[in-house]
């Protein structure tokens, strides 16, 4: 079903090629055919509610100038019938359509009609999407990176179901390579200086007092402390196995807590026991991409516009993490996937370029692989930075962050920021109970309209049907501007998952939420007009609808009271 801009959108439209079919067939306009213009809702509201600059693009053809094409296109425009109140000339040639206040009323029928359904779209025509976000080492507890990645990937998902895109979330779970190695140390070393050995933790090791805990565990299941005079290698395996299930499974716990599921968990060993990664650097040798320099096998990325060639295998025969790297996103596009999208820390930016480059080398489209650059999270408490290092294990966890401020604040603050500026977590914000703080503002729009239906109930009232109330009662500015918010709900919703965007959804929740506290300071719901009342009932039904849906997609609780 068209949203109530797309309707409106196409009746202008109409309207505008009827007028210049009407013109050529006088002869008053000149032209082979119709260029491809452009209808949009102009920044300022006193250039209309709709402007096109279809005069400019004819008056070339037309030989007239853009001011003289628009004056003909507009004295040939027929608004009878239409919501077309007035049509003006402004600047170069734009012209600009005014409506009367009839058609934001259909919006009321529609959320309506479409009940929590309204705001979604057929934009993506069900292409398959992956999004992969988060894939945290699972050698430890998430931090606010991760925090921040697993909140813009989940309500991103949420944003292309909304928009029509069968969407898969993915977690790639870094379980091999130099990180494992070390975690292996770590545990050891740890294990070692619990069994009353002198030995130095390693430099590059995991210092976290989780890993304490973890190995404490570990020793708890080994009464006869048969580990200790077991072969190191043999020991360091059992270790890791043990830990990498506990951490991984911590994550999957935490990531739940926080209102983020998977639909796969991809393991990075299994490409390398599967043969995916020999397979791709098989295939890039033969064509012509990889060659051999002192021991270790390069891949030319400067082919890419990269400034030198990357190792793919070192010289002593192990596969870098970049190898593996280049064999996941060729599994994804071989799982049949359309548009990759992956979600990394400012750290990965220069892996960017070298990752598209090999995936064309392969034969895909670099394009079809979207990567967001987040920027980093600083946490404030009490006006002060909390300082945080994940070499020493001293790092606010997402655990943590979460039994400090809630679910839906954390959430909250990590997506209403563009996902590439550098983000600000006020705690003591996060937490307060005030219009200030952007969350509690709009659960507390949701929460009013709660107790706003929670009268009319105690009275014996029910919601009217839209269609037998008399809309056009609405009409005061406060009313005109909140079902002017609701129409935009499906280009919202549409524009933020196509262009990657989750921010712009969490603004458009937080301008409605304050629409309608306006509205509600302003004008009285329940009221002696009935007519009226149940006009403004259905309104306020409406805009309830939208904000819990606003809620749903990010991720968010909706209150009934608070």
């Amino acid at each position: 079903m068209k949203s109530v801009l797309e309707m409106v959108k196409g009746r202008i439209i109409s309207l505008i090629n009827s007028a210049a079919e009407s013109a050529k067939n006088t002869g008053t306009l000149n032209y082979e055919g119709l260029p491809e213009f452009v209808l949009e809702v102009p920044r300022e509201k006193e250039h209309g509610d709709f402007a096109t600059n279809i005069a400019m693009l004819l008056a070339r053809q037309a030989k007239m100038s853009p001011r003289q094409v628009a004056e003909t296109l507009k004295n040939n425009i027929n608004t009878q019938g239409s919501w077309v109140a007035r049509i003006e000339i402004a600047g170069p040639g734009f012209i600009n359509f005014y409506l009367n206040n009839n058609w934001v009323h259909e919006v009321l029928l529609q959320v309506e009609e479409q009940g929590e359904q309204y705001g979604n779209t057929d934009t993506g025509q069900g292409k398959m999407v992956q999004v992969e976000f988060v894939s945290a080492n699972p050698t430890g507890l998430l931090h606010m990176g991760n925090a921040r990645g697993a909140a813009l990937g989940d309500t991103m998902a949420n944003l292309l179901i909304a928009a029509g895109f069968a969407v898969t979330r993915e977690f790639y779970i870094n379980d091999t390579g130099n990180q494992i190695e070390n975690f292996g140390k770590s545990l050891e070393a740890r294990y070692l200086q619990q069994m009353g050995q002198d030995v130095v933790f390693p430099e590059d090791g995991y210092h976290g007092q989780d890993i304490i805990d973890t190995v404490k565990r570990i020793t708890a299941l080994d009464p006869g402390n048969k580990y200790f005079d077991m072969v190191p290698d043999r020991r360091k395996e059992i270790f890791v196995k043990y830990a990498l299930e506990e951490k991984l499974q911590a994550i999957k716990n935490t990531l739940h807590q926080f209102g983020v599921e998977y639909d796969i968990w991809f393991s990075e060993q299994s490409l390398h026991e599967s043969g995916a990664v020999n397979a791709v650097l098989d295939e890039l040798r033969d064509k012509g991409y990889i060659y051999e320099h002192e021991g270790a096998l390069w891949l030319k990325t400067t082919a890419f516009g990269e400034e030198k060639d990357e190792v793919v295998v070192r010289s002593n025969g192990t596969p870098t993490y970049f190898a593996a790297d280049i064999a996941y996103h060729k599994n994804k596009f071989d799982r049949g996937f359309k548009w990759v999208i992956n979600i990394w820390g400012a750290d990965h930016h220069g892996h960017v370029a070298r990752l598209k480059g090999a995936m064309k080398a392969l034969g895909y489209d670099p394009d079809s692989l979207d990567i967001v650059i987040m920027q980093l999270v600083r946490l404030f408490k009490g006006g002060e930075i909390i300082r945080m290092s994940k070499r020493s294990g001293e790092f606010v966890t997402l655990e943590d962050l979460v039994a400090e401020v809630g679910k839906d604040a954390a959430r909250y603050f990590f997506v209403m920021r563009s996902p590439d500026s550098h983000l600000d977590f006020d705690m003591d914000l996060a937490k307060s109970e005030s219009t200030e703080n952007p969350i509690y503002y709009i659960q507390y729009a949701y929460a009013r309209i709660c107790s706003i239906f929670r009268q009319l109930e105690e009275r014996g009232g029910a919601v009217p049907l839209a269609g037998s109330c008399n809309l056009a009662l609405l009409k005061e500015p406060a009313e005109l501007e909140l079902m002017r918010k609701l129409v935009d709900f499906p280009t919202e919703i549409s524009e933020a998952a196509v262009n990657l965007e989750p921010h712009r959804l969490a603004r458009y929740a937080h301008e409605l939420a304050g629409l309608f506290h306006s509205f509600y300071n302003s004008h009285r719901v329940m009221i002696d007009d009935r007519e009226l009342q149940n006009a403004r009932i259905v309104l306020v039904k409406s805009v309830q609808t939208v904000v819990k849906r606003a809620l749903e997609l990010l991720g968010l609780t909706a209150p009934e009271s608070m």
